[in-house]
């Protein structure tokens, strides 16, 4: 037998837990399910200094938990598991049907998805050793930390060019290297770049390796038409090519853009199936914060709650 619940959330970042703390005081008793990183993407960065509430910072696996134990103690039933099926029902007030682990069985009346997204890295056996120690994925994130250093950016689109400006205001230097002989940013993102006298750019220029043991002391990059290599000493180290959204499940079921990002109706949350809500970076491509992400993960559970309400 199935089994029958009201509010099902389907990750567990800020988003995700956020919802659950307003689906939960909402007497919606949300089942999570956690998905296989459990406290998604920041549980790989370090510090988080610009979380508000934290005054001395903190890092990203004990905020998780912090938000875990939040959702809890309203009555949140916190699971580990992944979803791996859905069968999601096209009328207002209609059930939602969804696998997990491939068994188990559940109806939901509203579903809030916040699987996230996914920073795509090189894969480089040196660079994800380092992850958290010099490697980062998000300039915004942990650009502070180098105030004053001199980092590199790989990359050649507007991300890595809007990574690279942002860093080079706090950075002594920033070294971008880019694959090809020029950049896929716009025009208006490559003057950008041009204007800004401490950025390097680097063409035909790939990382071959990430030097360091606990902590970034260095790259080593190799140009990939001469076969040069040489050694550039940085502290940090930012991978700008991309994000992939988690969205695999919902193709041809949800609307989505090009990418994968699902999309959202005006300001709201909903989905184009009725009941059913997303929130976070797998709707977010332009922010991508912990704290936006949050601040949707409110935004779904009070949009839950309306349309349940509306059907009573």
């Amino acid at each position: 037998m199935a089994e029958k619940i009201k509010c099902l959330i389907i990750g567990s970042g800020p988003a995700g837990y956020t919802a659950a703390i307003y689906a939960a005081r909402a007497d919606m008793k949300p089942v999570m399910y956690t998905g296989m990183q459990m406290g998604g993407q920041l549980t790989t960065t370090t510090e988080v200094d610009n979380y508000p509430g934290y005054p001395d910072g903190t890092d990203g696996t004990a905020m998780m938990n912090d938000l875990q134990k939040q959702a809890e103690r309203f009555g949140t039933d916190v699971r580990f598991g992944m979803v791996t099926k859905v069968d999601l029902s096209t009328e207002v007030g209609g059930v939602h049907k969804v696998i997990v682990d491939e068994t188990i069985e559940i109806e939901a009346e509203t579903i809030i998805i916040s699987t996230g997204a996914t920073a795509k890295y090189l894969g480089l056996e040196s660079e994800q050793r380092l992850i958290g120690g010099g490697v980062s994925a998000c300039a915004t994130c942990d650009g502070f930390f180098y105030k004053g250093q001199d980092v590199i950016v790989v990359g050649a689109g507007d991300t890595a060019a809007e990574e690279a400006t942002y860093l080079a205001n706090i950075c002594n230097k920033v070294t971008m290297l880019v694959r090809k002989d020029h950049m896929r940013a716009s025009k208006a993102m490559q003057h950008r770049v041009e204007k800004t006298s401490n950025i390097e750019v680097l063409y035909n220029t790939e990382l071959d390796e990430v030097l360091g043991k606990d902590v970034v002391e260095g790259v080593r990059v190799v140009n990939n038409q001469t076969k040069d290599k040489k050694e550039i000493a940085v502290t940090g180290a930012f991978i700008a090519i991309g994000h992939k959204p988690n969205s695999d499940l919902f193709k041809g079921v949800l609307d989505m853009d090009e990418v994968g990002y699902l999309i959202t109706k005006g300001k709201s949350t909903k989905t184009n199936l009725p009941g059913v809500f997303a929130a976070g970076d797998i709707q977010d491509k332009e922010y991508r914060q912990a704290v936006t992400a949050a601040g949707s993960g409110c935004m779904a559970a009070l949009d839950a709650e309306r349309y349940l309400g509306a059907l009573e």
